[in-house]
């Protein structure tokens, strides 16, 4: 099992020098990065299917166990709301077949809109379309969904929930998949709570589940720095 940490972006200059070295050109962040974290999630593609050129772009400059987690496209979660979306959701999934071809897609993200309340047949009706491949996630953000018939929906399917800190929320942290997903959106998270999410994710990889960690994406470099001290310390406590 593997722990997958980074975060949701990469494209940001403010963060030389202390994660990309000064004088980097952007055009080389993210195989820079790829030297450091294993993962990143996409947020690009929430608003626009991105192009296989784009996808071959990042698939060229990252290592061979790097994972892509994509966001699925806003048409899907936004404006349909999950309702006979079908046509939408496999447009989607073929444009990211690329990464899936090169073994370097992680898990979809459904980010469903806050005022969007609990329904199970909702949820159920669009579980049951989808391909059992790739790994799917759902982050929801109205307090109605974080109940156990939502949570048994999920484990039917298995779709991770996805746990979402903020200064807002606390999701459970339940584990309805054969991995778990986590979103840190803390503004800050001391030593001592670095500490105790490395243990934690590492008792999920000893219980036999991949994790995907995905720290803040600021103009400043802490929250990649968090990911890279995440990834060392889990791999450390595994080895």
């Amino acid at each position: 099992m593997a722990i997958y940490a980074g975060t949701s972006g990469w494209a940001y200059a403010g963060w030389k020098p202390d994660f990309y070295p000064a004088t980097l050109p952007s055009k080389s962040f993210l195989s820079h990065y790829g030297t450091r974290l294993n993962t990143v999630e996409v947020n690009y593609s929430f608003r626009r299917l991105v192009s296989p050129s784009t996808f071959g772009n990042w698939i060229a400059a990252t290592p061979a166990e790097f994972k892509f987690a994509v966001k699925a496209h806003q048409k899907i979660t936004h404006i349909l709301r999950l309702k006979n979306a079908e046509e939408m959701v496999r447009a989607f999934l073929a444009s990211v077949g690329s990464l899936h071809q090169a073994g370097k897609l992680g898990p979809i993200l459904f980010q469903l809109p806050p005022n969007l309340k609990c329904s199970l047949e909702l949820l159920e009706s669009f579980l049951r379309e989808l391909p059992r491949a790739p790994r799917y996630t759902f982050e929801f953000r109205h307090e109605s969904w974080f109940a156990d018939p939502v949570y048994e929906v999920l484990r039917k399917y298995n779709v991770a929930l996805c746990v979402a800190e903020s200064e807002d929320r606390t999701v459970p942290d339940e584990t309805t998949a054969n991995f778990s997903y986590y979103r840190f959106r803390q503004p800050e998270y001391s030593a001592e709570q670095r500490r105790e999410l490395a243990q934690k994710l590492g008792a999920k990889i000893t219980d036999g589940k991949d994790v995907f960690a995905y720290f803040k994406h600021e103009e400043t470099p802490q929250g990649a720095l968090h990911a890279e001290e995440l990834l060392k310390a889990v791999k450390a406590k595994a080895a």
